[in-house]
């Protein structure tokens, strides 16, 4: 009797475990992978979709609405999830959701709609990265990023990108939020010339404050072109050479760049990779 008696204790012993194992499986379900996440690639940490896959921004999405459309949809299909679930050192006030021209719903982090790359055949691949100079990828904590439209002024007039009359997308740095960067034409090299010691005309063309350490910056661009000085005791970002700054009429918005035409043109230009050297 000895042996069954044992065999039927472990066989309630193993039936127990079982339901303690499977209460604990109902209390603590799973760990499900989150929809969005910051992920190790060779550009750094990126922010990634379903399966791992990497997502990217478009320099002509800088006005938050989504301008990848037809073709280029089929190449860069969007992301979108209702109510995405987010990884450790992410923050749901940095996502939202658009409703794109086509009526299809797009998932937005701080403003840019985000996109995969359909070359991308796995996680960790950055194919996308530089495309047509004005494809991204989406990191968390971008210093400065690129924005692509047409370049309108205070006068409404259309500009280009070496200040004349005309239309056509030009290429320029924003901050990370979409706000256009601009250079003062007689500034010099690493020298504030413009911002005032008591800062009164700080609120016309704010400083671009920085911290010490510059963050991201898109590949396209070589960070050793950016440079941190101190003006009127701020921490000022600048280009090379140029000290960088908002213009105050933009009142903050995505992609306005009226600071153009003030007040003429070439006073205050954007600034881009084929800017110059400030000089000294």
């Amino acid at each position: 009797m000895k042996p069954f008696v044992y065999t039927n204790r472990l066989l309630v012993t193993t039936l127990l475990l079982v339901v303690v194992l499977f209460s604990c499986n109902e209390e603590n379900p799973t760990i499900v992978s989150p929809d969005l996440a910051l992920k190790t690639s060779s550009l750094g940490n990126v922010l990634t979709g379903e399966g791992g896959k990497t997502l990217y921004f478009f320099a002509p999405d800088v006005a938050g609405d989504a301008t990848c459309s037809g073709g280029c949809k089929d190449v860069w299909p969007v992301f979108y999830k209702e109510t995405p679930t987010l990884s450790a050192g992410l923050k749901s006030t940095d996502f939202a959701t658009i409703t794109r021209t086509d009526g299809a719903k797009q998932t937005t982090f701080k403003g840019w709609p985000l996109y995969y790359f359909k070359n991308d055949a796995k996680a960790g691949d950055v194919n996308g990265e530089n495309v047509g100079n004005v494809w991204m990828v989406a990191k968390a904590h971008y210093t400065v990023m690129l924005a692509s439209r047409q370049l309108i002024g205070n006068d409404g007039k259309s500009y280009t990108f070496d200040t004349k009359e005309g239309t056509g997308n030009s290429l320029f740095l924003v901050d990370s939020t979409g706000r256009t960067l601009y250079a003062f034409a007689n500034d010099k090299n690493n020298v504030n010339k413009y911002t005032k010691a008591d800062l009164s005309n700080n609120p016309t063309w704010p400083i671009f404050e920085t911290s010490a350490v510059i963050g991201d910056i898109p590949s396209v661009l070589s960070k050793t072109n950016f440079t941190t000085i101190t003006s009127v005791g701020k921490t000022q970002l600048a280009f090379k050479g140029w000290p960088l700054y908002y213009f105050g009429p933009d009142l903050a918005q995505r992609g306005n760049t009226k600071g153009v035409s003030v007040p003429k043109p070439g006073v205050w230009p954007v600034v881009n990779l084929t800017s110059p050297v400030a000089p000294n």
